[in-house]
């Protein structure tokens, strides 16, 4: 590469789409154009909306020296699977949908006629097709980003063994591997992909702007205050919070529990449990922040972040990275996990947080060893602001970049 080449690069990704626009928690869309277009000569988003979105066929976009300048609609060669998607656009994984993300890469990629130093694909089946286009001499480096990773996703074990065949695949095939979280290697070579390929493995951790990493003297936070931010289902343990604080309000009655997330069917159930346990004066719900700025400034108020997981066989979140847990790290904020995200070893290994079993009794009493002892506090409070002074995205992508042997300008 010579010196002071700009790249052109394919991002092939994924999102949610509601009411005609994507929202925030998609597959690392904000960050990638944030780093990647000052320092691109062009760059294509392919943005494959999720299944049970509003939108069912790819939006691209084409930025040329870091501007918008075409969002072209995707040829018959895409489109023809509008009805197929349309039968089957409910939530979860559908084959249809993965055809049209397969070829969504290729109609762009050979539309546009052109030839480009870099191609990431999040999900096994965009690192395949860009695999392809290295074959045919249109990308230069293929990388394979993974957000994501369970052995056991699936029930169906057929279903389980195809996703695994097709991780295997892309791993082989790609130049390099980014993974959100350290644990994903490690849990598939215990699945049986041959630990070689761990040669191929860069650590690519989410996370956080500028702005967001920004915290509150510890006079300007609000006394006895608790926070959760993120999706709502179960899964992510918001009820054991709210659960939680039955034994916390008992011990510490202006205690309160500040909850940011959205969701008609997931808010109706939280706010029924915390009238059947009385903790109306106790449970804040501010909603869904589309703004992640607006919401960090929002959650340096508070003193003790939850991320309490729940113990599901085969979910992802094993073995994924926990970004709410770099989010309220980033504001100031100890934060109480369970046994299941990796990043949670790193805060007991940091003394930036602590690690209790997914259950309302053990949170509760972390809860209360935070509380009760100012020193132990303020430590855990110094690491956690020492821990995410560093965590750029900028830092992330550029660390990732250099690992992958790719040269910006």
């Amino acid at each position: 590469m010579k010196p002071g080449h700009k790249l052109k690069v394919v991002y092939a990704t994924f999102s949610p789409w509601e009411n005609g626009k994507r929202m925030p928690t998609n597959g690392m869309i904000e960050p990638m154009l944030k780093f990647f277009l000052p320092k691109t000569k062009k760059f294509i988003l392919i943005d494959e909306p999720h299944p049970g979105s509003d939108v069912v066929l790819p939006v691209n976009e084409i930025y040329l020296n870091g501007k918008l300048t075409k969002k072209p609609k995707s040829s018959i060669f895409v489109s023809w699977l509008y009805p197929f998607l349309l039968l089957r656009n409910t939530a979860g994984t559908r084959i249809p949908f993965k055809v049209r993300d397969f070829l969504a890469v290729m109609d762009m990629s050979f539309r546009n006629r052109d030839k480009y130093d870099l191609f990431i694909g999040l999900e096994s089946i965009n690192a395949l097709a860009g695999v392809i286009l290295k074959k045919l001499g249109i990308v230069k480096t293929v990388i394979y980003y993974v957000s994501d990773y369970s052995p056991q996703r699936y029930g169906a074990k057929w279903f389980n063994n195809l996703y695994l065949k097709l991780d295997r695949m892309a791993i082989t095939h790609s130049d390099y591997l980014w993974d959100v979280s350290l644990a994903m290697m490690p849990a598939r070579i215990k699945a049986g992909l041959n630990p070689i390929y761990s040669k191929k493995v860069v650590h690519v951790p989410n996370a956080m702007y500028p702005e967001q990493i920004n915290y509150l003297p510890i006079n300007k936070t609000e006394p006895f205050s608790l926070m959760y931010a993120g999706t709502l289902g179960e899964e992510n343990g918001p009820d054991i919070a709210i659960e939680a604080m039955v034994q916390v309000v008992d011990k510490y009655p202006k205690a309160k529990l500040h909850i940011y997330g959205g969701g008609d069917k997931d808010l109706k159930r939280l706010n029924s449990l915390t009238s059947k346990l009385n903790l109306k004066n106790n449970i804040v719900f501010h909603g869904f922040f589309t703004d992640q700025i607006k919401l960090s400034n929002e959650i340096k108020k508070y003193r003790v972040g939850l991320a309490p997981y729940k113990a599901i066989k085969g979910s992802p979140r094993w073995w994924a990275d926990a970004t709410k847990i770099r989010l309220y790290l980033a504001a100031g904020l100890p934060t109480i996990t369970t046994q299941v995200p990796p990043l949670g070893k790193e805060l007991i290994k940091e003394k930036a947080g602590l690690v209790t079993k997914d259950n309302a009794k053990e949170t509760a009493k972390a809860i209360s060893k935070l509380f009760s002892d100012p020193k132990l506090y303020s430590t855990f409070r110094a690491n956690a602001i020492n821990k995410a002074k560093d965590n750029l995205w900028e830092n992330t992508y550029s660390n990732a970049l250099k690992k992958s042997g790719v040269e910006l300008s």
